[in-house]
């Protein structure tokens, strides 16, 4: 990938060293110095990734759920795709999957490194600096132009490639377009509960469940994760969460969002990326979205709505319906990735324990989907709503009702109705109410109605 004269596409625009060259007329001498350099610095900073690296293989880590999966494929030839939020973990999943294998890395965050415009002098680097290896492993290989095309050939070039990505756009349609059939994708995301209680040192031990004084401590860490989340930076290092999530907010805003999509106005995505968020378990209307918050247009607030969906900042649900064109027009119900983004920057946090369990839900139900592929949304009957309706192939599966409950007369007669309504007009029997630490079953006209503590769902118990 080169240029007038030689020059790599990109050489001028890497870093400060470039622009000594601007100004002077070109010989093969001075492009020869000046390349030196670039490649100096290019192997410092490769090498320094390679320290940083081996610091963290000597910590003590968390195993993540799904690692056995794409072991599976790691001697296969698919290129191996991680995706997921920023800070859930991609890299240290992909570091567990290639414990014992030889591999060289690159991660290109480092904005030098993904702005060289010549990959073939990173993959060169990187042999310089690991030596011979069996995987060559990218990371947020998404912020180099033109990356899918140069994975195309390093492919079939005999590279056994795993690769980490902030954005399930592109890591996802643009390898579907140009490596058809030839990839495998998994998605990290957060710390699961059952990952949180181990990162906490904390073994659920079946046995003593039944214990009244065990449940207590199962559920004051319940509480801390409803609270804190999951992000594994801030749970493994016990650091205060919200520090930490305002600075990952900014970045997912401001570089993958207004930086990758040139968004000229980065106030409006900022209001609008802050209104998500502190309308988490809720209905929103695009067109309501518009008139309160200035946007050009109705497109306009959908495509934004999108970019920070791309990034894993918050996902949405399409009320249930059997035409397309009435989920279309419906308004759609917003949940945030991890709870600690709410805690940190939702202005409406205090309002409701049941709207945060219902997001970790949401979140629960986003990783049950990712594994085993069926559809989520949300319904409306009338005035009465149903939090979920778990969809697989023609038939529904299972209709979730989420409460803050610790009685059944804490449990509101509209949640019950709704879920009595809902069964009989989508012929489903599978009716469940997760509640806060209730536990019971009860029928009501002929319905069998389960109520299940989060804590035991979550725990899949």
């Amino acid at each position: 990938m080169v240029c007038k004269d030689g020059v790599p596409t990109g050489f001028y625009e890497v870093s400060g060293l470039f622009s000594l060259y601007k100004d002077v007329q070109y010989t093969a001498q001075k492009f020869k110095f000046l390349r030196s350099m670039i490649d100096n610095v290019m192997e410092e900073r490769v090498l320094s990734q390679k320290m940083e690296l081996e610091r963290v293989y000597s910590q003590p880590f968390v195993e993540r759920e799904g690692t056995e999966r794409i072991r599976s494929f790691l001697d296969k030839s698919l290129i191996k795709a991680v995706t997921g939020p920023r800070r859930a973990g991609k890299t240290f999943f992909s570091f567990q999957i290639l414990r014992g294998r030889r591999f060289g890395y690159v991660n290109f965050d480092d904005e030098f490194l993904a702005r060289t415009g010549d990959l073939n002098q990173v993959v060169k680097l990187a042999h310089r600096v690991y030596g011979d290896f069996d995987f060559l492993f990218f990371d947020e290989v998404q912020n180099v132009e033109g990356w899918e095309l140069f994975l195309n050939r390093l492919q079939r070039q005999g590279y056994n490639l795993i690769i980490t990505g902030s954005n399930s756009k592109l890591l996802g349609s643009e390898l579907a377009s140009h490596l058809t059939g030839r990839y495998v994708e998994t998605t990290i995301l957060p710390f699961s509960f059952r990952e949180f209680l181990k990162a906490k040192g904390f073994e659920v031990e079946k046995e003593y469940l039944a214990l009244k004084d065990y449940q207590g401590r199962v559920m004051n860490l319940l509480s801390e994760y409803l609270d804190a989340g999951g992000f594994p930076e801030v749970v493994v290092k016990n650091l205060d969460f919200k520090p930490y999530v305002e600075s990952l907010f900014n970045a997912v805003v401001l570089k993958d969002v207004v930086g990758r999509y040139k968004i000229r106005f980065a106030s409006s995505m900022y209001e609008l990326a802050r209104y998500l968020v502190s309308n988490f378990s809720s209905l929103v209307s695009f067109r309501r979205l518009n008139n309160m918050l200035g946007f050009r247009s109705i497109h306009t607030v959908i495509n934004y709505t999108r970019y920070l969906e791309e990034t894993f900042l918050v996902f949405s649900l399409n009320n249930f319906s059997l035409k397309v064109s009435e989920q279309i027009r419906s308004p759609r119900k917003v949940y945030v990735i991890d709870n600690s983004i709410i805690s940190t920057l939702s202005f409406r946090f205090i309002e409701s324990k049941g709207k945060l369990m219902e997001n970790l839900v949401a979140v629960e139900l986003l990783r049950k989907k990712l594994q085993e592929g069926f559809e989520i949304f949300y319904l409306k009957i009338n005035n009465n709503e149903v939090d979920f309706v778990l969809k697989e192939d023609f038939q529904v599966k299972q209709l979730i009702q989420v409460t803050y409950a610790s009685s059944r007369n804490d449990i509101e007669k509209r949640e019950v109705r709704a879920l009595l309504k809902a069964s009989e007009q989508l012929k489903c029997k599978n009716l469940l109410i997760i509640t806060w630490d209730y536990e019971d079953e009860f029928e009501i006209d002929n319905k069998t109605i389960r109520c299940i503590p989060l804590w035991k769902w979550l725990l899949k118990l």
